[in-house]
């Protein structure tokens, strides 16, 4: 079996970004494996530009993975489309000032991060803004549009778009609703290549089966994690892939796509991953999870049918009435005879 591409992601703030590509190991490592990095982009540093130089002189293909201030949700949603247009214009300044070389852009369409606090702090109100906005569908279609624009800016300007998405996206998008997008904030954009992040650590002990489940739908997968990234929800607290498990997921991710995303790149290090993925065996055979996978895809069948139950609310209420009506004069024919 071929060789897949890699891409890992890094999600640091710039001083610890610069002293992980301080390690000349790190490049030859990336150079080994063909490696690209979606960075993330939390600044616009000098410093932050400075790697971005040496990166593009090491001859590293950059993926330019825009963020947002925590202040203004972070990751790219409903919530912050005009926020993600300025940022995107600021990051072509600054790109320019710096005379910085991307490979792309990277969209990641999560919920704003300020939800995500709520969880631990304010469940109630985060519930009753979430049912606000999944009767809201004037501000998801402005999104929607705002969201395009960008996406035909960045096109015009010469970059291909990835976007990293919630996998519940894909479940939702089958059924032909839009509630958990209008509810969470997520939003659907026109990209080339679309990544669902299918972090096995956070859904363990069903994490194989959701990879299982949810690659053979996918053009790229995303796997994870193997530690860092940014604070939210607890998030931190989950722990990181040992070595067996990316292990498993890689060969699990291998067997339905040809494009893998990490995350993330500076767990790697920090657990020596590098090496042994370089001399990484993908023909390797492995069982697949296919009983875990099962309850997953059973999973997912039911939040289908409820999904296209919130889509077609009429069709609903008419077989539900429907229904009764047959179950009421079966009722008085048994009762009659």
């Amino acid at each position: 079996m071929a060789k897949p591409s890699l891409t890992f992601f890094c999600e640091l703030e710039t001083e610890a970004l610069q002293a992980l590509f301080a390690d000349p190991a790190v490049l030859q490592d990336l150079h080994a494996l063909q490696a690209r990095i979606s960075l993330g982009l939390l600044d616009l540093s000098a410093g932050r530009a400075q790697v971005v130089r040496g990166l593009n002189e090491a001859g590293i293909p950059l993926v330019a993975w825009q963020l947002l201030p925590r202040e203004q949700g972070y990751w790219f949603n409903a919530g912050n489309a005009h926020q993600a247009a300025a940022r995107y214009a600021a990051f072509r300044a600054w790109s320019a000032q710096h005379g910085l070389r991307w490979a792309g852009m990277g969209l990641d369409i999560e919920p704003d991060i300020r939800d995500a606090d709520s969880l631990a702090t304010d469940r109630i109100g985060l519930a009753s803004k979430l049912l606000r906005r999944a009767f809201d569908y004037e501000s998801m279609r402005r999104a929607q549009a705002e969201y395009s624009l960008l996406v035909a800016q960045m096109r015009a300007d010469g970059y291909s778009v990835e976007s990293y998405v919630v996998p519940l996206m894909l479940d939702e998008r089958k059924a032909g609703s839009t509630l958990l997008r209008r509810a969470s904030g997520l939003v659907e954009v026109p990209a080339e290549r679309e990544v669902p992040m299918l972090y096995s650590s956070f859904a363990r002990p069903c994490g194989a089966g959701v990879l299982w489940s949810y690659a053979r739908e996918a053009q790229a997968v995303g796997l994870g994690s193997t530690g860092g990234g940014v604070s939210a929800g607890g998030a931190d607290k989950v722990r990181p892939l040992d070595w067996g498990e990316l292990s498993r997921d890689l060969r699990l991710a291998r067997r339905w796509v040809s494009d893998i995303y990490i995350f993330s790149l500076e767990g790697c290090v920090r657990q020596g991953f590098l090496g042994r993925i370089r001399e990484f065996d993908w023909d390797q055979s492995f069982t697949p999870p296919l009983d875990v996978a099962a309850r997953v895809s059973r999973f997912r069948r039911a939040l289908g049918w409820g999904l296209w139950l919130s889509a077609h609310p009429l069709t609903t209420v008419i077989g539900v009435f429907a229904a009764g009506v047959i179950l009421s004069k079966l009722h008085r024919r048994e009762r009659d005879g």
